[in-house]
């Protein structure tokens, strides 16, 4: 007498078992479908950044008493350091989208397309930008008149970078392959390389230029001379490191990448303190780390290939003649 309700009790618990996988299963691919955008969100914020950089570039020859916006006003007033802070921070959004995208396993040639262009904004743009206005500013200010054919050298020498950061990123595209272990190294000097190195030695020249402002209001005319020369020669220095980040770019040099190949896996204690070394030295001084780092990372690289294309190559070792080995005969 009981069996058909037993059955249908069976039969219920079917259905509602049945009825939460689906919920699960619908759910879970609503997850994932909303998660499919934070790459892209993540790239467009690197691409605001690379912007929001050339914007706040515009900025320094913008009259400050002008403007009725306090924190333009700011901008303003420190262009080319928040400039070059953006930089670094559209170099964190394209660390953060290739992460996202292999989190969540969804990497696409879309992804890879608009990665690409915001690259070109942020490490192609942006950086050559920089460097041109901060060259026009401190001309200024230095009161040196540069001719007018060393003014249009170092035009043409930002307009260079640009097109080495468009090709860098075409052959990137082209050659590009899916998959983490695909990354250990780059054919040329990657773009968020070349543009943090610029950005990294725009810092440091800003630095100098404003301990010199700072040490000549408290009477140290020797310390205030010593910065102000330094920031003259690291103005001059830019268009060099500009063309040759540029040139590096398009070069066949292998660099390689940083936090894919030193630090993932099990490591030792000694790399585990120079790691954190190396943390600690840009928390005291973020601004000179940065920029001596970063021209560490590009220069070196390069001395490695000049080594062993220009080592003297060893004679190749001839092999000792084998001596006939004697024969006894048999008894």
């Amino acid at each position: 007498m009981n069996r058909p309700s037993e059955e249908r009790n069976i039969s219920r618990d079917q259905w509602r078992a049945h009825r939460r996988r689906r919920f699960r299963r619908h759910g879970r691919r609503a997850y994932i479908r909303s998660a499919y955008s934070l790459p892209s969100l993540a790239t467009l914020g690197n691409a605001i950044c690379g912007f929001g950089a050339m914007y706040v570039t515009g900025l320094a020859f913008v009259e400050v008493n002008t403007l009725h916006d306090e924190l333009t006003r700011w901008f303003a007033r420190n262009s080319f350091v928040v400039a070059a802070y953006l930089i670094f921070l559209a170099m964190v959004f394209d660390a953060l989208d290739g992460r996202l995208a292999r989190f969540t396993r969804h990497t696409t040639d879309f992804g890879g397309q608009l990665d690409s262009l915001a690259d070109a904004i942020s490490f192609g743009a942006a950086p050559a930008f920089l460097a041109l206005q901060l060259f026009r500013f401190m001309d200024a200010r230095f009161e040196s008149a540069v001719p007018v054919i060393v003014s249009r050298l170092i035009w043409a020498i930002g307009a260079l970078y640009a097109s080495c950061a468009l090709i860098r990123l075409a052959r990137f595209n082209v050659s590009n392959e899916h998959g983490e272990q695909h990354h250990f190294s780059f054919l040329g000097l990657p773009s968020p390389g070349a543009g943090g190195t610029v950005a990294a030695f725009v810092l440091m020249q800003q630095d100098l230029f404003h301990r010199a402002h700072y040490y000549d209001r408290i009477n140290y005319p020797r310390l205030a001379a010593f910065c102000d020369t330094a920031a003259l020669v690291c103005t001059w220095l830019l268009p060099v490191i500009v063309l040759t980040t540029g040139l590096l770019m398009v070069s066949a040099i292998r660099y390689p990448h940083l936090v894919n190949k030193y630090a993932r896996g099990k490591k030792s204690f000694w790399n585990l303190l120079a790691m954190l070394s190396a943390l600690l030295a840009v928390i005291v001084a973020h601004k000179y780390v940065l920029a001596l780092g970063t021209l560490t990372y590009v220069f070196w690289s390069l001395l490695i290939a000049a080594y062993l294309r220009f080592r003297p190559k060893r004679p190749p070792s001839t092999p000792h003649a084998l001596e006939p080995v004697p024969v006894t005969p048999n008894p």
